[in-house]
């Protein structure tokens, strides 16, 4: 179906974001078409297949400890589930951080990781319980300060923050400062104490087309770039489309183009290179993390936790740096983190996202408004975290602004 001369909401970009709010409105009766530059539904959520292998546009996961995960049907989307935990190296000696309330069996193997003492290890504990359980708006009441020093503060020791935290975060959080929002880090780890991060078997592209599809074909139009949006109208590639409401759910960059008053960037850079081995080195679905001084945050086995992001049994390993980097000037360290020897690794790809993602530094802006007034809104996750959640948060709020603004509630009638 071509782009319709007026439309009741015209939504700009098919990111998570913007479906979510188109979804929601369309759900509720409203006349609503998605204009998208790309090729594809789903934003950042990209995949492609290499040599039969399934590659995403970097190493992305779904956290079903995010809130807004609810308007999915994760069944359908067939995932495969890593373990809560990672594996470090230290001396040369393999160590497994697990959460022992899902893994009793590797109990033992926490209370013996080389990240600092009991006493530290407590803290640990204590800090994912308190705010993997405790109210969120205690959470967001707390004094803000960074990510590192909030950590410090909870007792966790030099140890853990410098082997575990901080490369396990950088990983998370494309920063290895950890001058994250301290209120942010409390979300996210909230959400992995509360949630299981999988990979669906056909890609993380495959989330945003399940939005896709539940909105229809003939309400998508891609490929269709917008130049220009104003009250009442956007100007794209193919002409001019009249509506009611604008809502811009497109990248940081583009936002900020197509609405000058609104600031947005996403300054995050990564870089994940694609390995192929004859069969994975691990027994579980762990994340390796990456050591001090070295140039990966992590790396891991992606089939151990997805095997259909294999053609034929071989083992895909993703392995991210922050850092501009070659697949020669990581090899060496890949191989000593996974214990294999170079000749197995065979080079499959190596994909880099500019603006990967927005920073949270403090103050930490929550809830960022979403109506900008005579009938223009805005949606992302640069309006709420830079997250699936954030950008599903935010789309979802732009919808009920919208909503109010076009179906109003009656006021009830005096007696």
């Amino acid at each position: 179906m071509s782009v319709p001369a007026r439309a009741e909401v015209v939504v700009v970009g098919a990111g998570l974001a913007g479906l979510s709010a188109a979804v929601r409105l369309a759900d509720a009766g409203c006349d609503v078409h998605v204009l998208e530059a790309g090729g594809h539904a789903g934003g950042r959520l990209a995949t492609e297949r290499v040599d039969g292998f399934v590659v995403d546009r970097g190493f992305q996961v779904l956290n079903t400890g995010y809130p807004r995960v609810a308007d999915l049907d994760v069944p359908a989307l067939g995932m495969g589930w890593f373990r809560s935990g990672a594996v470090l190296r230290v001396d040369g000696r393999v160590h497994r951080v697990v959460d022992p309330r899902r893994q009793p069996a590797l109990a033992l193997d926490m209370l013996r990781a080389p990240i600092g003492s009991l006493y530290a290890k407590a803290a640990i504990a204590a800090y994912s319980a308190r705010v993997g359980y405790g109210p969120v708006d205690r959470l967001l009441r707390e004094p803000e300060t960074s990510a590192e020093e909030r950590l410090r503060a909870a007792g966790v020791g030099e140890e853990a923050l410098e082997r575990f935290f901080r490369p396990f975060l950088a990983g998370v959080l494309l920063e290895s400062e950890l001058a994250t929002s301290s209120r942010y880090l409390g979300l996210l780890w909230r959400s992995f104490a509360r949630g299981r991060i999988g990979l669906p078997a056909r890609g993380m592209q495959s989330v945003g087309a399940q939005l896709a599809d539940r909105l229809g074909g003939d309400r998508l139009h891609l490929r269709s770039r917008v130049r220009v949006v104003a009250s009442g109208q956007v100007r794209w590639d193919g002409g001019v489309v009249g509506a009611d409401a604008v809502v811009v759910a497109a990248d940081p960059d583009t936002a900020a183009t197509l609405l000058p008053g609104v600031e947005a960037a996403a300054p995050r850079q990564v870089t994940t290179h694609l390995h192929v081995l004859p069969e994975s080195p691990w027994r579980e679905p762990l994340i390796v993390l990456g050591g001090p001084g070295g140039r990966l945050v992590n790396s891991v086995v992606l089939t151990d936790a997805q095997a259909a992001y294999s053609p034929d049994g071989r083992a895909l390993v993703a392995s991210s740096t922050l850092l501009p980097s070659s697949e020669a000037e990581v090899r060496g360290e890949l191989a000593r983190l996974h214990g294999v020897p170079t000749s197995d690794l065979a080079h499959l790809t190596s994909v880099t996202v500019p603006g990967a993602q927005p920073a949270a530094l403090p103050p930490l802006q929550l809830r960022r408004p979403v109506d900008l007034g005579a009938g223009v809104y805005v949606c992302g996750d640069h309006r709420d975290t830079p997250s699936i959640q954030g950008a599903m948060a935010s789309g979802a709020r732009a919808a009920r602004a919208v909503l109010r603004a076009l179906r109003p509630a009656p006021t009830p009638q005096e007696p």
